[in-house]
Parts: structure tokens; C-alpha cells; sequence
């Protein structure tokens, strides 16, 4: 196993800056999953560690060792790609050996390892079909397989479930995470998909325009997070915002107005705010209540959809432009066009300033259902 830690790490195509300066480290065991939307850096960053791009300056080490110039093959690392990549006329044994092979490596040992990887898999009893005659998900086990026979000290997945049916994808986050937990080797993971992401990090990197946002544990970046970017990207349904202004504030709580003339009072920590500051109030959609809660809001039901364990409404405040989607629970019967008093508690409020800094919340609620089915 091994750290990875990247200090001031930079990479250009020749005027257009990909990532800057990017400063992290990577834990020894841990599961780090880099997400962002398309073309934030994420997938290039795996690259500069992996070696398959160079970097343009700073400085990248694995296990402590500066890997800077140091080819792909001599790293220690092993990438499983969004394509598998398998050869089709070879059988699935064949595929998990060719490495091997390649590296001289004794038969038997090459036979040890490639029956240890297929086990950890569940793959064991297709090791003779061809990758014609298997599932998407077997294909990716397979391609997975291939790496861990390598033995490599980091495993890099680049998307590996993109390519995945829903269903099958929601089983295979969980091999992952079974994989992770039975190699204890560290694992870095790159997706666009934030429930991935959520589902599987120790920690998360959130990468916007080549830069790091935040990094935290998932509930950290849930509940605390830095930043307007990091709160609408984490969290599905993503987080409300609404445009307000500082009526009142101290060092526990502030007092906003929303353009709608309805005050809400947010438990966070406003020492830096004063009144007339413009400022953005975040709500997340399950912290909505119906006619219950510190501060209320007016909405007007727009669309409805009933999902049986919860019901998603979708709104917009009197008035204005600005729409609000709320998680109630799934027995609510609601039609479009009629009105809807929220409530919201005034530690479910998130509050940013007008550079879309967080202003930080001192308590973190409890889940609207969870407080009803108590």
C-alpha cells in the first residue's frame, strides 16, 4: 500500500491551464473519489498519477517516493478504464494473465494469482468464456481482475461504471466498496456521478475549473460545505438557493428577507455579516416540512411526482422566477396549481455571502421523515 501526495501539482496544454496547483494528499488505504462536472480536471488528475500525462510543474510522490519522471509501468499503480479493454479472443483467464505473461513470470505463479483475483471477484467459474458471452458487469470484473493480479500498492478507476445499466451500476458500487474493504489497498476514483461518489468515498475531492473546491468525508461536504459550488453539487435533488438580504446578524444566527418579503432566520454563524449585505439562502429539498418548522414559505405547486416512499414537489415563490423542489413524504397528495405552506427549521438553513463563501451552520437538523416517524 502507499500515500500519494501531490504538492502545487500544475498541468497546461500550452496556454490553457488544465489543473492548478493542486495540493493534496491521498491517505495509505484509503478509497479518494474525484468528482466535478465534465471538464473540471478530474480525469487529467488521475492521468498525472497514473503517468499517462506529464506535468507541467510541481511535485507528485508515491509511497514517498517523487514519481515525477518516473515511467507508468514503474509506479506501482494499475488503472481500470471506463472501456474494458479486453482482448476477444482470449478467454477470461487469458485476459487476466497477458500481463503477466508479457512480465515472465512463472506459470504458477501467474495461475495463483490470477485464481486469487477471480475469487475475490466471484469470477472464478467464467474464467474459460470469452467476453462475448458475459455481462456488462462481468466484463468490468474481469477488466478490475486484470489490475488486481498486478498487485499494485494504488488501484485508479476512471468511470468504470459509466458504461453500466442503472440497475447493474447501483450493485456494482457495491462491489467496489466490498473490493476496497477486502484489498485495503489504497483506491483512487474518478466519476461525475455525486451518489457514487457519496456511496463510496472516505473522502471526496470536489474539482471545479482545474482547481480543489473542498475535500472532505461525504457527510462533511453534505453538511458543511465550503462553498455555493460544493453545496449545489452535493446532494440529489440538488441544494435550493434563493437570493435574499441580511435583515440582522451575530454570531449565532442571521436574519434574512427573501425578494418575496418573507423573513427567515438561519442558526449560523454571521459575525462576519451586517445588514443590507446581499447573500444567498440554500435549502436542501428534504428539510422541507409541510406546515411545520421555525420559518415558513409560500410556494405554488408546479409538478408533482409520486414515488411512492416520497413525493417530490416542484414549486416557485409568489411572484418570482425562483423555483424550489421539496422532498415531502410519499403519502401527500398534491396537484399542480395548488398553493403549499413549507416550513424549514432554522438549523436546516445554509447561508452564503455575496463571493459565495459559507457562512458556517452551528447545528446539523435531523431528516424531515425521520423527525415525523419519531
Amino acid at each position: 500500500m502507499a500515500d500519494v501526495r501531490l504538492v502545487k501539482v500544475q498541468k497546461a496544454y500550452g496556454e490553457a491551464k488544465v489543473l492548478k496547483n493542486i495540493d493534496l494528499e491521498v491517505r495509505d488505504g484509503e478509497f479518494m473519489v474525484f468528482v466535478g462536472p465534465s471538464g473540471c480536471g478530474k480525469s487529467t488528475l488521475l492521468r498525472t498519477i497514473a503517468g499517462l500525462e506529464d506535468i507541467t510543474g510541481g511535485e507528485l510522490s508515491i509511497g514517498g517516493k517523487v514519481v515525477n519522471d518516473v515511467p507508468p509501468a514503474e509506479r506501482g499503480v494499475a488503472m481500470v478504464f471506463q472501456s474494458y479493454a479486453l482482448y476477444p479472443h482470449m478467454d477470461l483467464y487469458e485476459n487476466m494473465a497477458f500481463g503477466l505473461k508479457l512480465a515472465k513470470m512463472p506459470k504458477d505463479e501467474i495461475d495463483r494469482l490470477v485464481h486469487h483475483a477471480a475469487k475475490i471477484l466471484n469470477i472464478e467459474h467464467l474464467l474459460k468464456r470469452k467476453p462475448k458471452d458475459l455481462s456488462g458487469g462481468q466484463r468490468q470484473r474481469v477488466a478490475i481482475g486484470r489490475a488486481i493480479v498486478r498487485k499494485p500498492a494504488v488501484f485508479l478507476f476512471d468511470e468504470p461504471l459509466s458504461n453500466l445499466d442503472t440497475a447493474l451500476r447501483v450493485k456494482m458500487r457495491y462491489e467496489f466498496a466490498k473490493l476496497h474493504e477486502d484489498l485495503k489497498t489504497t483506491m483512487i476514483y474518478v466519476t461525475h456521478d455525486q451518489v457514487e461518489a457519496m456511496t463510496l468515498a472516505d473522502r471526496i475531492v470536489v474539482l471545479s475549473a482545474g482547481q480543489i473546491e473542498q475535500v472532505g468525508s461525504p457527510l462533511d461536504l453534505y453538511e458543511h460545505p465550503d462553498n455555493l459550488f460544493v453545496a449545489g453539487f452535493i446532494g440529489s435533488p440538488a441544494m435550493n438557493f434563493m437570493p435574499a438580504t441580511v435583515v440582522e446578524a451575530n454570531g449565532t444566527q442571521a436574519v434574512v428577507k427573501l425578494s418575496t418579503g418573507e423573513v427567515v432566520r438561519c442558526e449560523v454563524d454571521a459575525s462576519r455579516a451586517k445588514p443590507g449585505d446581499a447573500v444567498t439562502l440554500g435549502i436542501r429539498p428534504e428539510h422541507f416540512q409541510v406546515n411545520d418548522g421555525d420559518n415558513r414559505l409560500q410556494a405554488t405547486v408546479t409538478f408533482v411526482e409520486q414515488l411512492g416512499s416520497a413525493t417530490f414537489a416542484y414549486g416557485t415563490l409568489p411572484g418570482t422566477d425562483t423555483t424550489l423542489t421539496c422532498e415531502l413524504p410519499g403519502h401527500l397528495r398534491l396537484k399542480s396549481g395548488s398553493a403549499l405552506t413549507l416550513g424549514v427549521a432554522s438549523a436546516a438553513c445554509y447561508l452564503f455571502d455575496a463571493a459565495g463563501l459559507a457562512f458556517r451552520r452551528l447545528a446539523v437538523p435531523a431528516h424531515h421523515l425521520d423527525s415525523q416517524a419519531a
